[in-house]
């Protein structure tokens, strides 16, 4: 049984969340989830949807996946420290981290994401890619996969790499059980955004 921890913060973009989360949530017998935030409590979407959460772990079992959302919120995390510390040391510990939309800002401030292809929201793309001028940043991908990091576009994004991940992890059978039970349509070309822009 795997763990994917969904790092919340204020101001979160909802669908980055609750996307992939219902996603992973019909893996019930491979995966377990786990809301977390940097002091536990309540974070609420910038939509106001609370979420009750956990305080982060001291340590993470093998296998685990992080999940990290963007949203305006992100704005603000770029530049607290205790956020980047959390997530540079849950990233290390995770087996796998996925980020969606401008939640890649966050984990290009660790530094991990140096010398590596990511990608996120294209509308917040320059934005994004000043707080980690050394990534390799893709303006033209739906979702990238640089090893145990896997970075997608904006919002619904988010769910198209989890499926994809989900595929690779599971096999593709099961992704597609998935989507035909949660009635998505989902946009297999990882290489190709529709939102995209020119870098």
């Amino acid at each position: 049984m795997r763990t994917l921890f969904c790092l919340l913060f204020d101001d979160f973009e909802t669908l980055d969340a609750f996307g992939p989360v219902e996603m992973f949530g019909q893996l019930k017998e491979s995966v377990n989830i786990r809301f977390i935030s940097l002091e536990g409590g309540t974070a609420a979407s910038i939509h106001g949807v609370s979420c009750r959460t956990d305080s982060p772990p001291a340590s993470v079992q093998e296998g685990s996946i992080l999940l990290i959302p963007g949203g305006f919120g992100t704005r603000r995390e770029v530049s607290n420290p205790l956020m980047i510390d959390l997530i540079e040391k849950l990233s290390r510990q995770c087996e796998y981290v996925l980020t969606v939309c401008t939640g890649s800002a966050l984990l290009a401030r660790t530094g991990l994401l140096d010398g590596l292809r990511a990608t996120s929201n294209k509308r917040s793309l320059k934005w994004v890619m000043e707080q980690g001028p050394k990534v390799l940043w893709q303006g033209s991908a739906r979702w990238v996969e640089s090893g145990k990091y896997y970075t997608s576009s904006g919002v619904t994004a988010g769910i198209d790499m989890s499926l994809g991940f989900m595929s690779s992890l599971f096999g593709e059978e099961k992704a597609w059980d998935i989507c035909s039970f949660t009635e998505y349509i989902w946009n297999t070309d990882k290489n190709s955004d529709p939102f995209s822009v020119p870098l």
